[in-house]
């Protein structure tokens, strides 16, 4: 009964502060590209896949897609270079009236046989509009704010698997991202820092399982705590793990001691 009273305390704390997390997204107000995530395969029926452009201005939408390849650190820092050429992308522009949608289809056109899982954002870019003279939304329009989404898509070798373990799980402090141009910083948060490796040729999105954690508080006491797909997404984002790759997840999941903490993945 104590350990029911702890675990039910720890998860509305936690609620609160994914909640908060959560807040912190603005949604972009100009178009909706979906999915945001895309997994493909480099040979066989899964080498294509389709992305859907939706113009919610009350204008027309015009817009064009770029693709850039995405090499990421143990950190999360985001290295990217074009890679337009390893794509087949029809159609690559296009012009949207209000509430009008396109679909998108991608083709893999890279090397069969990749090593390794490879990971791209494929950027759906708003192009300025010329409007006409007396239109009815040229007034609001004359200045022009564009939009960029991305859609991460990431192509593995057909049979690939990830193997993916946790080599370091510890007690935190940690500052989130701040938005841009946010004058100023987060505050700290307690949490823990997870190290998760990948040692299988198939890259991982981690978020996708239910991350328990279990361990002791600062008094000994026993204490074990889940965090939902859901509340991952407010804090990590897919969880992605590259393949033969390292990356650094902090949840801020308080009241761990210095105690071992065990981690295991369920779905």
């Amino acid at each position: 009964m104590a350990f029911l009273t702890i675990f039910k305390r720890r998860a509305c704390a936690l609620l609160t502060v994914f909640a908060a997390l959560a807040a912190l997204a603005t949604p972009a107000l100009a178009m909706r590209v979906s999915p945001m995530v895309i997994e493909m395969e480099s040979r066989g029926t899964n080498a294509t896949a389709r992305i859907e452009v939706q113009n919610i201005n009350p204008g027309n939408l015009a817009f064009e897609t770029r693709v850039f390849r995405m090499e990421i650190d143990a950190e999360g820092k985001i290295t990217e270079t074009p890679a337009d050429e390893e794509f087949l992308i029809f159609p690559p522009q296009g012009i949207l009236p209000a509430g009008g949608r396109q679909v998108v289809r991608l083709q893999w056109l890279g090397a069969a046989e990749p090593d390794t899982s490879q990971a791209y954002y494929v950027s759906v870019e708003q192009l300025p509009v010329k409007l006409e003279p007396g239109a009815s939304d040229s007034i609001g329009a004359q200045v022009q704010v564009l939009y960029n989404m991305r859609a991460l898509v990431v192509v593995a070798p057909p049979g690939a698997k990830p193997d993916v373990t946790a080599t370091v799980v510890e007690p935190t402090f940690f500052q989130p991202p701040a938005l841009p141009g946010a004058a100023e910083q987060p505050a700290m948060l307690e949490g823990v820092a997870i190290t998760l490796r990948n040692e299988g040729r198939r890259h991982a999105m981690m978020a996708n399982f239910t991350w328990q954690l279990v361990g002791t508080g600062p008094d000994g006491s026993f204490l074990r705590v889940d965090i939902s797909p859901e509340e991952l997404t407010q804090a990590v984002g897919t969880g992605f793990v590259p393949a033969l790759g390292e990356r650094i997840f902090r949840v801020p999941v308080p009241g761990f001691g210095p105690g071992p903490i065990k981690l295991s993945f369920k779905q």
